[in-house]
């Protein structure tokens, strides 16, 4: 891989963990959405992930990554019992995400440290591209 290769695969991942920290926002937003009926409760969203080789090259040396679909959570939604809430349904019943906080934080750091190591690693590269040019002064 050429050194300006890594800015190519840097930058997929940067682009990928930008739409796994969106896609955890959402989530976090919406965890305590309250709704009557199953089908207009909000379902936690997770992205899926694809390995994108250099096309190319014989020999791929160069992968990146993309995100090949944002998936809805199969989870079952949670009920609540609250008849005197106002968008109970005839049961009483209230329909809450699937969203799991606590993950969805885990979800977050994790998005956000391999998003910073990403960078690192352009950083890194830039530098080591500027060090390369100075050795011929």
């Amino acid at each position: 891989m050429s050194l300006l290769g890594v800015f190519d695969v840097s930058g997929s991942a940067l682009s990928a963990q930008s739409v796994r920290l969106n896609v955890t926002s959402s989530n976090l937003a919406n965890a305590e959405t309250v709704s009557s009926s199953i089908d207009q409760t909000y379902r936690a969203r997770h992205p899926i992930f694809a390995t994108v080789l250099d096309a190319f090259n014989d020999h791929p040396s160069m992968a990146g990554v993309k995100v090949k679909a944002i998936v809805e959570s199969k989870e079952e939604l949670r009920m609540r019992y609250e008849p005197q809430h106002p968008m109970a349904n005839e049961k009483g019943y209230i329909f809450l995400p699937n969203v799991n906080p606590i993950e969805e934080m885990a979800n977050m750091i994790s998005a956000s440290r391999s998003y910073q190591n990403n960078v690192e690693a352009i950083n890194t590269s830039r530098q080591l591209l500027l060090a390369t040019l100075r050795l011929g002064q």
